[in-house]
């Protein structure tokens, strides 16, 4: 068996999120559907994670396993983009060695969050509209106290089956893209079940002013989710990038 990493990109607006869900569709269905009817064999593909319903992907790697050596993988990866819908686009399929785990082998993953502060018609679902001013500069002054911590039980969800809830921040904060719009890129080695989000709301309290930068530090130290601010919509994150080690690659 040839183990596969593919890389794909998604619009998360009309799926329950990566995983297979028992009452919704989800990308990896859709792309477990057309692997299978391309290759004519029944194949199961892993994920680099797990992303919410509504969330997108402009970088998700998925791993899979099959019997032979694809001479062309342009064709491949040609067929697959014929096959999967509109909404979800196969750029790239490699080798790697027979180990190598699309989840367990990243090295880092990376999520960006954009905030607007205007109502516009063709990016709505694309962007998180927040009415009022906020203060970007204190919020980056409160983002730069996660690089302090491991544990973030505080911004977890609830009862989830993580083993663990220390993750290594490597960077968090708050950019201008334009007039209206601001990113908040952050990248750690692995995330929990909806810690991206719970971090953003939380940071948006800062920013308004209801929760100044000692008390996030706080939030942090208390390990409990109900400190936290309320988890800010999906449909305006991404999952941007996911680095691997260059030796899982043939």
């Amino acid at each position: 068996m040839q183990r596969y990493f593919i890389y794909l990109a998604y619009e998360g607006t009309n799926y329950h999120g990566w995983q297979v869900q028992p009452n919704g569709v989800s990308v990896q269905e859709r792309l477990q559907k057309a692997l299978s009817t391309f290759l004519r064999a029944d194949i199961e593909v892993v994920g680099a994670g797990r992303t919410d319903a509504g969330v997108h992907a402009k970088l998700m790697v998925a791993h899979f396993d099959y019997e032979k050596d694809f001479p062309d993988i342009i064709l491949l990866t040609d067929k697959l983009n014929r096959i999967l819908p509109p909404d979800i686009s196969v750029f790239r399929v490699c080798k790697v060695t027979p180990e190598a785990h699309a989840r367990f082998d990243a090295l880092s993953r990376t999520y960006k969050y954009y905030i607007t502060s205007v109502k516009y018609p063709f990016d709505r679902h694309l962007k998180c509209r927040m009415h009022g001013t906020l203060d970007y500069e204190r919020m980056n002054q409160a983002a730069r106290l996660l690089f302090d911590y491991t544990d973030f039980t505080s911004f977890s969800k609830l009862h989830t089956d993580a083993k663990t809830n220390n993750c290594r921040m490597m960077q968090a904060e708050w950019t201008q893209e334009n007039e209206t719009t601001w990113v908040f890129t952050i990248k750690a080695d692995r995330f929990l079940r909806n810690m991206v989000r719970a971090i953003v709301g939380t940071l948006v309290e800062v920013g308004r002013g209801k929760m100044n930068v000692d008390e996030f530090r706080k939030v942090i130290e208390h390990k409990d989710r109900c400190k936290a601010g309320t988890s800010v919509p999906g449909h305006a994150l991404f999952l941007v990038d996911i680095e691997y080690p260059a030796e899982i690659f043939i």
